[in-house]
């Protein structure tokens, strides 16, 4: 079935009215009288419609799915062209959600203030398709890029563990996550951290440190987008098991 995005307004309606983009993609799409299609909001909301000579008239009731009790947050710092487009694509699959998109010291892209806002609306549509393709009920929340310092202040709001090397070496991460589901303090929104290309300055990873968990990503050196999608699927896999 197709789906479009739409605003949580329009699913109460039996005959919405489209946004431009879903106009726009139900256009493309060419569905035939009678062809069946969600539309969605991405705050857990959706609705199954008809299609009938441009018009679309609703088969069902709304419905809605809870937010995930527990939130996932990926922290990573900005990757070259695509390879950032593609993180934030399969991130977007696995459900994070939050993407806090980080500039630090060694980040090989660099986004000047005025044009972060038009950054965040193009990863958003990036996140919106990818949802609207992988059946995802809730959208990502995706930030505008901050500085690694202000990044610092998000970790704070979870229990976050990122990919660092150090001495003595830490725990694989699987090994982290399986003590933090044991630990009886809560349920806490967890976060994964991922640094850039060029990894982190000594002083950002000490920093960053105080408040995350190291740990272990393998035998092998991942390139950040790898192991950003690594990590999530560890994380996601966790979240999922009873």
């Amino acid at each position: 079935m197709h789906r479009l995005l739409t605003t949580s307004r329009e699913l109460d309606s039996r005959t919405p009215s489209l946004t431009k983009e879903a106009a726009r993609h139900l256009k493309v799409l060419r569905p035939r009288n009678g062809e069946k299609i969600e539309l969605f909001d991405g705050l857990g909301s959706w609705r199954v419609y008809a299609y009938a000579d441009g018009r679309l008239t609703a088969v069902s009731d709304k419905c809605r799915l809870p937010e995930p009790k527990r939130r996932l947050t990926l922290f990573a710092c900005v990757t070259k062209g695509s390879r950032w487009d593609w993180t934030i694509e399969k991130a977007t699959e696995l459900g994070v959600s939050r993407i806090v998109p980080v500039i630090s010291e060694r980040t090989i892209v660099r986004i000047p203030a005025a044009e972060r806002e038009a950054k965040r609306e193009r990863w958003m549509r990036i996140a919106a398709d990818a949802a609207r393709q992988s059946d995802a009920k809730w959208l990502p929340q995706v930030l505008a890029p901050v500085d690694f310092g202000e990044s610092l202040e998000l970790v704070k709001s979870c229990r976050c563990f990122a990919g660092a090397l150090t001495q003595p070496r830490p725990r694989p991460l699987a090994e982290a996550v399986c003590a933090a589901k044991e630990d009886r303090d809560g349920e806490p929104d967890w976060g994964i951290f991922i640094g850039p290309e060029g990894d982190f300055t000594a002083g950002e990873l000490a920093a960053l440190l105080k408040l995350a968990e190291p740990t272990d990503f393998g035998e092998t050196i991942l390139r950040a987008e790898t192991a950003a999608i690594f990590a999530l699927s560890v994380l996601k896999g966790h979240l999922m098991s009873r």
